[in-house]
């Protein structure tokens, strides 16, 4: 049995590799073919941008206590990134409605001279199924690491750039490290 390819088919392989490397390369290269995550380009998601907007006042986490928010531990994954520190505010989960500018948790990533910096909102129900601008809630069902009875929620990235997604639970560039360097 001959093994050999022909020779239109080598060159038809080597053309076709050329054009994927080509391809891959101007992804990389290009901001519009391609987000870069890892430096915290923001993609331009249309309810990432909303939720930006009309909560930038939670930029200073000293207006979310304000407004009733109140922290819990900070949140760490088990295959690696975190959510951060989530400030809650209990009676927007009891009130059962999704308001983009009231979120049901803002969440902050603790930084090594103790300020926190704002990376995402998450919002929360126990009515669903949710969704927000079209965005369904993931369900969470119950018992549940946080006490709370089964819960829809959306986590958006807002303010960090998540390359598992503006909707993912976990963000893998968020860490909880300099809360445990401060205890």
């Amino acid at each position: 049995m001959n093994l050999t390819l022909p020779r239109q088919a080598l060159v038809a392989g080597k053309r076709a590799l050329l054009a994927t490397c080509l391809i891959a390369s101007a992804m990389v290269a290009s901001p519009t073919l391609a987000h870069d995550h890892a430096a915290g380009v923001l993609p331009d998601n249309p309810l990432a941008n909303k939720v930006r907007e009309v909560n930038a006042r939670f930029a200073d986490v000293g207006v979310a206590t304000a407004e009733g928010y109140a922290p819990i531990p900070c949140v760490s994954g088990i295959e690696g990134g975190a959510m951060g520190i989530h400030y809650v505010n209990g009676a927007l989960i009891e009130d059962g409605l999704v308001d983009i500018s009231k979120p049901e948790a803002v969440m902050y990533e603790p930084q090594a001279d103790g300020s926190m910096q704002l990376v995402a909102v998450e919002y929360i129900t126990t009515k669903g199924p949710a969704n927000l601008d079209g965005h369904l809630f993931s369900f969470t069902n119950s018992p549940n690491r946080y006490g709370l009875p089964p819960f829809y929620e959306l986590h958006v990235w807002a303010w960090r750039a998540n390359p598992t997604g503006s909707f993912a639970d976990m963000n893998p560039t968020v860490s909880c490290d300099a809360v445990a360097a401060s205890n």
